[in-house]
């Protein structure tokens, strides 16, 4: 069950950094360290789902 809610928040959490990025890129100059880092964090949350998946 927590396993579940895990997921679900990962999920979320992906689609967040998701819209943070399209978000950013859409600006007429995007701050491009930004939109380095929240691919990063984007890549971490896909890692660990993976993980998760995997179990």
């Amino acid at each position: 069950m927590a396993e579940q809610a895990r997921i679900y928040t990962l999920k979320n959490q992906h689609t967040k950094l998701e819209t943070k990025i399209e978000t950013e890129n859409s600006r007429p100059y995007p701050d491009e360290l930004l939109v380095t880092k929240l691919k990063r964090e984007k890549l971490k949350v896909k890692d660990e789902l993976a993980q998760l998946h995997a179990l």
